[in-house]
C-alpha cells in the first residue's frame, strides 16, 4: 500500500478530497442471532476476483458490477482483475485466501464453527469511487442472499 506521503502534493489532495464524498451510516441495529456454528454465510470481497470464464472486472468503466462465485469453485479456477496502482497482488498469487478466504471457510464448516456456506458468493471491484450507485447492486444482491438463506456474510475488504 503506498503512503500519502509518497504520492504528488496532486495525487494526495485527489485522495484527501474523496474522503468528503464519502456516505455517512446511522449506527447499526444489533440483532440477536443464532449461534455461529448454525449460521449460513457467505463471501462477499472487493479483491476484483472472479472465475477465469467471467470477463474481468471493467477497469475504465463505472466498476458498479459484482462477480458471483460458485463454492466449489477450485483455487486454481480464480483469477483477479483488479487495477489499482496501489494494490500488491503478491498475497493473493501466494494464498488465494488472503482476499477470499473460502477454504478457511470450508474448513471452519467441517470442524463445525460454522454451520454452512452459501451456494455463492460474490466479488465487487474495489478501488474504484465510494458513491452511492453501489445502491442498486446492493439491493440486488441482498436479494440473492435472502434466496440464498444466508445469515451473515463475510466481507473482506480490499
Amino acid at each position: 500500500m503506498v503512503r500519502l506521503a509518497d504520492l504528488s502534493e496532486a495525487e494526495r489532495k485527489m485522495h484527501l478530497d474523496r474522503v468528503a464524498t464519502l456516505p455517512e451510516f446511522a449506527d447499526p441495529i444489533l440483532n440477536r442471532c443464532k449461534p455461529l456454528n448454525q449460521m449460513r454465510i457467505a463471501l462477499i470481497t472487493t479483491a476484483g476476483i472472479h472465475t477465469q470464464q467471467d470477463l474481468p472486472f471493467d477497469t475504465m468503466g463505472s466498476g458498479m458490477d459484482y462477480r458471483v462465485i460458485p463454492n466449489d469453485v477450485t483455487e486454481k479456477n480464480l483469477v483477479m482483475s483488479h487495477a489499482s496502482v496501489n494494490f500488491d497482488r503478491t498475497g493473493f498469487q501466494s494464498d488465494v485466501n488472503v482476499v477470499f478466504p473460502l477454504q478457511r471457510m470450508q474448513e471452519l464448516v467441517s470442524e463445525k464453527v460454522i454451520g454452512s456456506l452459501a451456494k455463492f458468493h460474490y466479488s465487487f471491484m474495489g478501488a474504484i469511487a465510494p458513491v452511492t450507485r453501489y445502491k442498486d447492486k446492493v439491493q440486488e444482491l441482498v436479494g440473492l442472499l435472502k434466496q440464498d438463506k444466508v445469515d451473515a456474510v463475510v466481507l473482506t475488504p480490499v
